[in-house]
């Protein structure tokens, strides 16, 4: 059972979860939804350790980051009556060991510093590291060395596609799947809308991310995570690589950590 762990990360929009078990290795993604209850979520849990082929008594601890407050005690409930192993939050059981050089280090999303902090025990020998995380919002976030230097937020491509929507009367909510490399003038609203928010995004990134690195000590890795990574990478000219779960392995890599710490 060691080392058998349930991964938890707790997005604004999305929930994901990890189970680490033996040779299997699954990652499912939920919605957020902080109004279910703690019986909900734990038949949730098991659910899905079926699906994994595990069983509840294989894991040794749930390892959680989360940036919704009202999920964590549905989450604490929840494992404590379906699972039965400890949880384990970061950063207030589980302290990233990056120095925070936020000048309110409390104030940094715990999300961000996870993902920092396993782009660089992922990447010893790169002195500079930006990660690039895709979800509800856009973070940028710069690593030199060993040190957590901050970074940008932005609002993510499906906040400003809800948003458009949201604040106009005839543009419609589309899908941002997109095949074209290119952007091309959109010939129907939907085309227009998506090609506009898929590749404004990719010139985005690819500004920003031109302007970090010239303030970091180089060689400079860029590394994209999360829910439309893969489909940026496609079309970006600065993004070098896509870990799509580059937050679940940071809690991973924090846990084993601690097993070597208390060895």
């Amino acid at each position: 059972m060691a080392n058998n762990l349930v991964l938890v990360d707790v997005g604004n929009t999305t929930m994901k979860v990890g189970l680490v078990c033996g040779t299997v290795r699954e990652v499912y993604t939920l919605p957020t939804n902080s109004g279910q209850t703690a019986d909900t979520l734990g038949l949730t849990l098991l659910t899905l350790m079926q699906h994994a082929g595990c069983s509840r008594k294989d894991f040794a601890a749930c390892v959680v980051c989360s940036v919704v407050p009202a999920v964590d005690s549905l989450l604490r409930a929840a494992i404590a009556r379906y699972v039965g192993c400890p949880i384990l939050f970061t950063p207030a059981d589980l302290p990233v060991p990056l120095e925070n050089r936020y000048l309110r280090p409390e104030q940094v999303g715990a999300d961000r510093l996870v993902a920092a902090h396993a782009a660089r025990v992922l990447n010893p020998h790169v002195p500079a590291l930006i990660v690039v995380d895709f979800g509800t919002a856009v973070t940028f976030d710069c690593v030199q060395d060993n040190a957590y230097l901050g970074g940008l937020i932005f609002p993510g491509p499906g906040t400003a596609l809800n948003a458009l929507a949201g604040a106009t009367a005839k543009l419609p909510g589309v899908n941002l799947d997109c095949e074209a490399l290119v952007p091309t003038p959109g010939r129907d609203t939907a085309t227009s809308i998506r090609h506009g928010i898929v590749f404004g995004f990719a010139s985005l990134v690819d500004g920003l991310v031109s302007k970090l690195s010239c303030q970091l000590r180089g060689p400079v890795k860029i590394l994209a995570t999360g829910g439309f990574a893969s489909g940026m990478v496609r079309i970006s000219s600065t993004l070098q690589e896509v870990t799509p779960d580059l937050l679940l392995r940071g809690l991973e890599l924090l846990y084993e950590a601690r097993d070597v710490d208390r060895a």
